[in-house]
Order: structure tokens, then sequence, then C-alpha cells
């Protein structure tokens, strides 16, 4: 006996039969119920959405011998020729093979006569954008002045290559990626008329793979039925799919966020014994770090429970608090990338290793201060100076930095915009190895929003390690702010430059013959200056 694939034994026979794609249906039953009917429809969408399913059932509602209704009855000549292919006047094409202008002239020559046993003549053309310009222009005819006894069913998985004349002629209808759950549904549905038995993980781990498309997911239940003698184990699943178990995503997402190098690769050896997909797995780690951006986002309530289960729902709220959304970000954003630039590394295991080695890299823990500089005691610039102890002599370690000059340490650390000019204006008032003191004029208070606070204190503590706590204080005035100290320097490069050109013997002598004057206050600081040659 000649066995059938599931997806085609369990192809929708009737609009009802059809999941997932709702809103065309809806709109071809209303179509049919009122008489109201276009002479040409595209449906468009990726493979195994039920694109030629839809227009298979549109046929039999059209000549179905009980009238044409949104309920095709499936039971009389005309339904069941066109179940079975062999209704005269449905004509399905498959336009990838048959592309020239030649073979559209045949195919349409013929739409002129009247249909041979039912009420309409209709025209399916798969793959439709696979047609020549040639052959498009001569459907663009037929399109322009349909027979009333014609209709025309495109179908494809690439609307954009269809030229906008034919597409402007078309009741265009765009089919959706079925959702997990109607696929788990239909599984679960065709599993227990089959008789299958059946590990609730392996009918997930189907529709997962087949990313939305139901015959592909039918198709993989008839593979992994084959794989597994019948039965459907979702270890078996996972061998046969070349996956990895979830628990080891989730184990290298637990040691990325403890930073774990070491354990890390160890992982990686591990895998690499089950030859997985670098790139799937890659995947995987992107898909549980975007369920911690969610989780400390919108909390575990808004998880998409159809990604992540009940059970996981603990483990992303620890990792949520674990880390710091900047990191989730990044690491998301490395999975990704990594996963894109596999093919440029020099084998996949070292571009998998790299990428998850550069979230190490980037981990907060990971990130160490520069060696820390000798510390001097709390000082008060203009006060009597104490002797330098043991740590300001260099004799002994100390945490934090001796900032000593503030104007020049402004300059090395990492801040602009107005977060600089917040610096720019703050003096240092005192220090020790743990706390800086800043005080910024009032004229200047201004700049004293939360937003730059926060900015220059991390700043400052890039440099000196989180440790060293920052306060600004409001003061009457600020004395050596490295905004005074530019306006002493800028004064004094004005005055020089003043004095070159007064002493300049050519302005001299111009001075002399004209009785020409210098005029201070237009001699100013290009602001500016263009490297010199």
């Amino acid at each position: 006996m000649t066995y059938l694939a599931l997806a085609r034994k369990w192809r929708p026979r009737t609009f009802a039969d059809v999941a997932g794609q709702g809103h065309v249906v809806r709109a071809l039953e209303n179509a049919l119920n009122s008489g109201k009917l276009h002479h040409a429809f595209l449906f468009t969408g990726t493979r195994g959405v039920g694109k030629t399913t839809i227009a298979r059932i549109f046929v039999k509602a059209l000549n179905c011998e009980q009238g044409v209704s949104g309920q095709p009855c499936g039971e009389c000549r005309s339904c069941l020729a066109i179940d079975q292919g062999r209704f005269v006047d449905f004509l399905e094409v498959d336009a990838a093979s048959r592309t020239g202008i030649d073979d559209a002239r045949e195919l349409l020559d013929n739409a002129q006569y009247t249909p041979a046993a039912g009420r309409f003549k209709v025209y399916l053309i798969d793959e439709v954008h696979m047609l020549s310009k040639p052959a498009f222009n001569a459907l663009l005819k037929t399109l322009e002045e349909p027979p009333p006894h014609v209709k025309f069913l495109l179908a494809t998985t690439d609307p954009q290559k269809i030229p906008v004349t034919v597409l402007s002629r078309c009741l265009q209808f765009n089919l959706k990626r079925l959702p997990q759950a109607a696929i788990l549904e239909r599984l679960a549905l065709v599993c227990a008329n089959e008789g299958i038995s059946v590990e609730p993980g392996a009918t997930a781990r189907l529709a997962r793979a087949a990313a939305g498309s139901m015959r592909d997911a039918l198709s993989l239940l008839d593979q992994a039925l084959a794989f597994g003698d019948g039965t459907l184990r979702d270890a078996d699943v996972a061998e046969m799919l070349g996956s990895l178990d979830r628990a080891r995503i989730s184990a290298l997402l637990e040691a990325l966020a403890e930073a774990d190098a070491p354990g890390l690769l160890g992982q990686v050896r591990q895998l690499d014994e089950l030859a997985p997909d670098y790139g799937d797995v890659l995947a995987g780690l992107a898909t549980l770090l975007q369920q911690v951006a969610v989780v400390q986002v919108a909390g575990t309530g808004a998880l998409d429970t159809e990604a992540a289960g009940e059970d996981d729902s603990a483990f992303l709220a620890r990792l949520a608090a674990r880390l710091t959304p900047e990191t989730v970000q990044l690491m998301y954003q490395i999975a990704v990338i990594g996963r894109r630039d596999l093919v440029l590394a020099p084998d996949p295991r070292t571009g998998f290793e790299m990428a998850l080695l550069r979230m190490v890299a980037f981990h907060p823990e990971r990130q160490q201060p520069a060696a820390p500089a000798p510390v001097r005691p709390m000082s008060v610039p203009g006060a009597p100076q104490p002797a330098a102890s043991p740590a300001a002599t260099g004799k002994a370690p100390a945490a934090g930095g001796d900032i000593g000059d503030w104007p020049a340490f402004v300059q090395t650390l990492r801040l602009d915009g107005a977060a600089r000019q917040l610096a720019a204006h703050c003096a240092l008032a005192a220090q020790s190895p743990f706390e800086i003191r800043l005080t910024l004029a009032k004229r200047n208070e201004h700049l004293l929003t939360d937003n730059l606070r926060n900015r220059l204190v991390a700043g400052v503590q890039e440099r000196l390690g989180s440790a060293v706590k920052v306060q600004v204080a409001i003061a009457d005035a600020a004395r050596d702010t490295p905004a005074a100290r530019q306006a002493e320097t800028d004064e004094d490069e004005l005055r020089q430059a003043r004095e070159r050109i007064a002493a300049d013997s050519n302005v001299q002598q111009m001075a002399e013959l004209f009785g020409a004057e210098v005029i201070p206050e237009s001699i100013r600081k290009n602001p500016n200056p263009s490297p010199r040659k």
C-alpha cells in the first residue's frame, strides 16, 4: 500500500480547517457568500503557510455543485475532482518551470473558452514571481480584460519581484507565519488521530524547528517517526535535528553571567563532541538574552509562554537580577553579530569561542581599573599640609588615586558634552583615598543636574575605581577650575599674540607710512585652528 505523507494527508479541505490565517479566510468567505468576486487574487507568504491550500479550497467554493459559498460541500463531483487533482477547469501551473512567453501564451490562449465542467475556469500560478518579463506582459493583457468565466489565483514567496502593474490588478492577501501554539495544536491532533506515542517536549521541538511553516512541521514529524521507529521521543528529535538541549545553552549563559572563562571553554569542549551547529547555539543564547531583557524591563509576566516555559521563569529572573541591562544588551549584540560572522572565522568553533570570550571581556566584573597611584591624605587647597604618609610616598598600596592637579585630571576623563562642561567648572576642595569633594560656583548651578552629576561621577570612578565616592557642593566661588585655567591660558596666548603683532616690522612700517594703528580688540583666538603644515 502506498504511504501518503502526513503533509498531504492532513492538508485542510475546508476553510474551517485552515489554521492561523483567519484574516484571509474571513475575507474570502465574505466575498464568496456575497457574490462580489474579484477576477484575480494574489496570495503571498513564506513556504508552507497555506497559499496553495487556501487557493484549492477557494476553487472548490467557486465550483461546488451546491452553489458558490464559503462552505463547499466537499462531496459533490466537482469538489472530489478538485481534491484529487483531476478537475478539467482547474489549471495549476508552476511558474518556476514554465517561465517563458510561449508557456504563458499557450496557457492564456485557452482562457477565452468557457468552462467544460465547472462554473469558472480557474488558473493557479504558483511562484508567479518567476515568470519572465514577456510572460508577465502577456498575463497583464489578460488581467486587464479578463473573460467573466475566468479567475486567476497567483501565489508567491517573493511579491517584490512582481511588476506593480500586475499587483495593482490583484486583491493581495499576505499569509502570516503560524505561531508555535497553532503548530503544536495541529501536531497534537495529527498524532492523536494517527495513534502515535508522543513526548510533549518532542512536538514542542518540532514546532520550533518548523519556524512558522505547518507543512515543514508535518514533514519533520514524518522524518521523526521514521527516525524513532514510529514513536516520537524528545531525545530522538533532538538528535535528528542536531539541536542542543536548552539546559546546555542555559549553562553557557550561567557561566557568562559569572564571567567564568575557564568554565565556559570547558563547556565548549563538551559541546564540540556533539558536533552542534554553532550558529544555532548563538541563536539560542540570543533568545535567552532577549527573554532576560524582557524580564528586566517588564517582569516575568510579560514573557512569551510559547518561547519560555513556566519552569524557565525563575532561571530568567535570577539572571535578570544578576546582570545589568547594559550587559544583557551588549551580550545579545555580540551573539547576533557573532552568528553573522561565523562564516568569516577560521572555523565555526573558533568563531563561537571568540564570541563567548568577547562577552566575557566586556563583562563589568572583568573590567579592571587602571593601576592605582599613590594617594595623599585628605587635604584642603591653601591649608598647611601634613607630612606624607607611607601611601602617599608610594611605600604602601592605596585604594583610589591622587588627583593632585584637578584641571589636568579632567583632561584624562572620558566625558563629553555638558558633562565635561560640569567638570570644567568644578574645583577640587578635598580628597581622601575613598572620597573626592568638588565645589561648583553658584553662578553655574544650572549645570548640576542629576544626569550630568551621574555622568561626572561615572567618569571619575572609571579612572579611580567604583569605591571612590564623589560629592559636588555649591559654593559662592570655585577656585582653580579647568575652565578658569583655560581662560587664563587663552588670555596669556592672546596677550602674546598682540605683542608679536605690535612688534612685527611690516605692521610698524604700515603704521609709519599710512598712520595705521592696531585695534587690540580685533585680535581674537581662532576657535577652529587649522593644523600647521
